[in-house]
């Protein structure tokens, strides 16, 4: 049996492009990019593969990588492939307690950090974990515990392995080898907020590089790609093993509020991001439209109206447009859309996979109709990333394209995906019983997404399952919040708002006796409940008992806006089940003004 592809694909690469920039990252005290040539991209993972071998981390043995991106989570990553180790990358923002729960459930005993936060958490969790017995940390700046003597730097851990003692138990690990290895567990949110370990094993990944092969024909070494969604998410991770794997340039965004400022310093020719990004872009460029006046509006609607006239009702449906109309294009091209892209820092932009949530369909026809090139995908971590995807010459707004080759889809109960392929996961790690829950024994994988075909595009309708998912990709357990937040004695009912939304809000049914006591104790005068619950006072009391019992989750999961309504949810309205359950469309329908409020910007 041949060994996996990943354990010497950097050593390959490295022999085929040797001093060429493999990776770069932005140094913030020197305030340069900094390069990495891939030969020693190629002795940092030689480096490292001998240490995990002298701290005596086992085959298959699971390790930790809480980070937010750095070239360190790559070396670390491939490593591992090297020597056999399963890779478990944590959210940068993960907290306390979803930290312990995957350390403790993968029975992490290595875990590695980024940035002062990351070690803050982990070193809190190593007091509460049996298992956890070292902490290895990426930046040299972070500042240890007084009383930690256990944990090291990552060039503490470089060294271990520098005189290639270890060599040749490497070696012998990379040459065992094989497809049927386990390279990643990826968690996700589960319904009821429990966490699930996504098992991806390496011939997931070889199958997926198979598949990419096929669909993106012309994509290869002279990229330049900008890694600006965390390596956590399995579509940032599966598409950079692919960069790698192509001899791509990878630029490394290490801050994502920074993404505005980095994208102009590098210049990229390709970035995957989540709809929020171009989303963004059309909010920016439609407040220039209202501010402007005059000539100058009329020139930028004009622009647009020619755009989508000439990309999308002609270009996109296999049309040749009117030579007076491709004319105008050409001339908006040089000036107002080149002006865009340059602002923005993708004038060398070639395409830019989009995935991770629903594109709002005015968003994608924007960035179409001004000439940037965004391919709509879709994908679980369950599939290793893409399960559909456009590529040139077959663009078609709403959908998110056509099925990657070796995947196999059908449809089941309410329109569900249904899909089967090597790319699919074999299973939720040590959860047998929700694994046989979400694969038939003949290998269907239940998406909890609901669609349709049609010309051969795939296109999505809903969400089946209970999880929600905000614009910025990022899975939220709408149960598991509110299950935590229902016992504050002022909170009668709740009801999270967040699936394609770019934060987490909440309609909340207050106690109102309760509220009404606090009001006649602190001296606070109304006219009604309605006056009563719009107070500051009030507002006051529900954002800090809020904050107070949300600190456990993550950042992207906490509510940053609430409605306190002044009626409770009822039958008589349809808003609940017999069985009281909240029906979450009926209040999507009756709160819409109240819900699109609290998401003005």
């Amino acid at each position: 049996m041949s060994k996996s592809y990943l354990s010497t694909l950097v050593e390959n690469q490295a022999k085929k492009y040797g001093d060429r920039i493999a990776i770069k990252y932005r140094d913030y005290e020197a305030g340069i990019w900094k390069p990495i040539t891939w030969d020693e991209f190629a002795a940092k993972v030689k480096q490292a593969a001998n240490a995990f071998v002298a701290l005596k981390v086992e085959a298959q043995e699971n390790v930790g990588v809480f980070s937010q991106n750095m070239p360190e989570c790559l070396f670390t990553d491939f490593a591992a492939f090297r020597t056999r180790v399963v890779t478990i990358p944590f959210y940068a923002t993960s907290s306390e307690a979803q930290v312990r729960y995957m350390v403790e459930d993968a029975g992490v005993r290595f875990l590695f950090v980024g940035e002062q936060y990351q070690y803050d958490v982990a070193y809190r969790v190593q007091t509460l974990c049996k298992t956890l017995k070292q902490i290895i940390i990426f930046d040299q700046k972070v500042k240890r515990a007084p009383a930690d003597q256990n944990s090291i730097y990552f060039s503490d851990f470089l060294a271990l392995g520098k005189e290639e003692a270890y060599q040749k138990e490497v070696d012998e690990r990379t040459e065992a080898s094989s497809s049927k290895d386990l390279a990643n567990i990826l968690y996700t949110s589960g319904t009821t907020g429990e966490s699930k370990g996504v098992m991806l094993h390496h011939s997931c990944m070889e199958a997926a590089f198979a598949a990419h092969d096929q669909r993106m024909v012309g994509f290869g070494e002279s990229e330049v790609v900008m890694n600006f969604l965390p390596f956590t998410h399995i579509f940032e991770r599966a598409w950079t093993y692919y960069c790698v794997n192509k001899g791509c340039m990878l630029c490394i965004n290490l801050r994502p509020q920074d993404i505005q400022k980095t994208i102009r310093e590098v210049r990229p020719t390709t970035m995957c991001s989540v709809p929020r990004f171009w989303e963004k872009v059309y909010t920016g460029v439609q407040e220039k439209i209202n501010e402007a006046t005059g000539v100058k509006k009329k020139l930028m609607l004009d622009a647009l109206r020619v755009g989508k006239e000439h990309n999308i009702d002609y270009l996109l449906k296999g049309k040749t447009p009117p030579m007076l109309l491709h004319l105008k294009y050409k001339f908006y091209e040089k000036t107002i859309f080149s002006l865009l892209k340059k602002t923005i820092g993708i004038e060398n932009g070639h395409f830019f996979p989009t995935a991770g949530a629903a594109i709002p369909l005015k968003v994608q026809e924007f960035v179409l109709s001004v000439g940037i090139n965004m391919i709509a995908g879709y994908g679980l971590t369950e599939t290793t990333a893409t399960v559909s995807c456009e590529w040139f010459g077959s663009f078609m707004p709403g959908s998110v394209g056509k099925l990657m080759p070796g995947i196999e889809l059908k449809f089941g109960e309410d329109n569900e995906i249904l899909l089967r392929g090597e790319t699919v996961t074999k299973g939720y790690y040590k959860k047998d019983s929700i694994t046989k829950e979400a694969i038939t024994s003949d290998g269907w994988f239940h998406t909890g997404d609901a669609g349709y075909m049609k010309d051969g595009c795939l296109y999505l309708t809903e969400r089946i399952k209970d999880l929600f998912k905000t614009s910025n990709g990022k899975y939220i357990a709408p149960q598991a919040i509110e299950t935590k937040l229902v016992v504050d004695r002022y909170i009668d009912q709740i009801s999270i708002i967040a699936d394609r939304r770019k934060f987490v809000s909440a309609l909340i049914v207050p106690e109102y006796t309760q509220v009404e006591k606090y009001a006649q104790e602190n001296g606070i005068t109304y006219k009604d409940r309605k006056d009563l619950l719009q107070k500051s006072e009030i507002q006051e009391l529900f954002k800090s008992h809020i904050d107070t019992l949300q600190q456990e989750f993550a950042h992207y999961e906490q509510i940053k806006r609430f409605t306190l309504l002044p009626e409770p949810f009822s039958m008589e309205k349809g808003e609940l089940t017999n069985t009281l359950k909240i029906k979450r469309p009926v209040l999507m329908k009756n709160y819409a003004a109240e819900i699109e409020e609290m998401y003005k910007e």
